[in-house]
């Protein structure tokens, strides 16, 4: 299946049914109306010279436009390639890497967006989504011109989506990842999460990350659902709006549902529509996952992905969790193989920590980086670069990016054991730690903490020994007001360790 027959047999069996809202502009789409401004959107596209295996690049902030744009290049078989509104300082690098054909772009980047298209030389047409500007076609205007779209390519093996890595270690790639298998992980991820034709999943999480794709926008339509978009995301403007629209799932990531949690304690509860949260794009404290068991009654599900996959190494159920597995990101989904491998890509026994793999399912390569994807899909396999163990029962637990493990007094440390007692602590909200490199090595480790108030460090030092499996003397404390962020919503842990690292010399 195509993923814009996913909105075409939504059209066919629920043409009534809201199929996208847009938070912000209070704007939705029945199926039968997204349709109908898909065709449009393609008709332009195709009349603008885009086709087969074109790239069009999108960049802008979430919004309804942002759909039919994503929709309507799939619909001609052209690849749409999601750059990140705050890229937009390197917008060179991005279109160098995928030259595109046509750039659909938000008008308050118009001066980024231009320079950017003057260098690569490829783009033959800029369309700005708020209406005419400068060297640019209208969004508006080429819908209302109602031109009509080409026959569908009908290629289901055809690269859909190039899915950017966030490029914490090197440069950003485009994943590359196909109509059949993206749409095939969407109906398990779907069929794992229990949606029903009544459901209304709230995402968000910037259009342009893959878990948006997977979580929030595929699955509910597979199931003739509708998806809820929200560019600008806080605590109360985000409690609100979940209400206000009767959302019944929550697609965000650690913070978001830590903002959800802290407003439902204010408010006296959850919206009373809201049936489980997902959370994806990092680790989920035991601490959070507890809260929304305890306090809320509703399971929060983590996710473990990666923008290579199009979907996931494993998912929670949408139950509450038991102690048992509140460390575990969940099971495996049945269109994919995931598997514990050691060094020489030898399968490890259940419950030893390696690096998780997988098979099937997964992109077909990075976009003009043949040596990066036989790097990453050797032997048959893609390799994640994180440990993680697999118990008997077929449980994931994460333990880590392989590069982020330290070195501390001749044993090895796993930063989220530490993190994970951390945010046990009533007066912790985040934690993350990381290592200096000490010439020598070995690392310094450094934990960094939020919190509401000024925290005691020495003190709460002390209240997690005997919480991990290390000694934790040579460990330090730090508390921050708030961490730097990547644009998908990770700590970026790479910048307090620049930070860090400057400072200790």
């Amino acid at each position: 299946m195509l993923l814009h027959q996913l909105v075409t047999d939504g059209a066919m069996h629920r043409p009534d049914h809201t199929a996208f809202h847009w938070v912000e502009r209070n704007k939705s789409l029945t199926y039968s109306e997204a349709v109908a401004q898909i065709e449009a959107a393609a008709g332009a596209f195709h009349e603008l010279g885009a086709r087969k295996g074109d790239r069009i690049t999108i960049f802008a902030h979430n919004g309804m436009d942002y759909l039919l744009s994503m929709f309507a290049a799939w619909r001609i078989g052209a690849i749409s390639s999601l750059v990140n509104i705050k890229f937009a300082d390197e917008l060179d690098y991005y279109f160098a890497d995928h030259t595109p054909s046509l750039v659909v772009y938000t008008h308050d980047k118009m001066a980024e967006v231009k320079a950017a298209a003057d260098k690569v030389g490829t783009v033959k047409h800029l369309i700005c989504m708020d209406g005419h500007q400068e060297g640019a076609a209208s969004f508006p205007q080429l819908l209302a011109a109602n031109l009509p779209a080409p026959a569908d390519p009908g290629d289901e093996s055809a690269i859909a989506h190039l899915s950017y890595t966030s490029g914490t270690t090197g440069q950003p790639k485009g994943a590359c990842l196909a109509h059949e298998p993206t749409q095939t992980a969407a109906a398990v991820i779907g069929e794992r999460l229990r949606y029903s034709r009544d459901d209304i999943s709230f995402g968000p999480s910037a259009l342009s990350s893959s878990y948006q794709l997977v979580a929030n926008l595929l699955p509910p339509l597979r199931n003739h659902a509708t998806t809820i978009v929200m560019k600008d995301w806080t605590a109360e403007a985000g409690y609100a709006a979940l209400k206000k629209t009767g959302a019944t799932i929550l697609v965000g990531n650690p913070p978001v549902l830590t903002d959800l949690l802290e407003q439902a304690r204010l408010n006296g509860g959850a919206p009373e529509s809201l049936r489980l949260s997902m959370s994806g794009g990092g680790p989920v404290p035991q601490a959070l996952k507890k809260g929304w068991r305890d306090e809320l009654s509703l399971p929060l599900v983590e996710s473990y992905g990666q923008s290579e996959i199009g979907g996931f190494f494993g998912l929670a159920d949408p139950v509450l969790p038991t102690d048992e597995h509140l460390g575990a990101v969940g099971r495996p989904l049945p269109d994919k193989e995931v598997r514990i491998l050691g060094a020489n890509d030898e399968e490890l026994p259940i419950g030893q920590a390696g690096e998780v793999c997988l098979r099937g399912g997964c992109m077909t390569g990075y976009w003009g980086k043949p040596e990066k994807t036989d790097e990453a899909l050797r032997g048959g396999w893609l390799h994640s670069g994180d440990v993680g163990q697999m118990s008997a029962d077929d449980f994931l637990t994460m333990r880590g990016r392989v590069k982020e493990l330290l070195q501390v007094a001749g044993k090895t440390w796993f930063p989220r054991d530490i993190e994970e007692a951390l945010m046990t602590l009533d007066d912790i909200r985040e934690a993350a730690v990381v290592g200096l490199d000490d010439g020598k090595g070995e690392h310094k480790p450094i934990a960094f903490v939020t919190s509401a108030s000024a925290v005691d460090l020495e003190q709460t030092k002390v209240n997690i020994v005997g919480k991990t499996p290390y000694d934790i003397v040579p460990l330090e404390l730090k508390q921050i007001a708030e961490f730097p962020m990547t644009p998908t919503g990770k700590i970026a842990k790479a910048t307090l360790q620049e930070e860090a690292q400057e400072d200790f010399g």
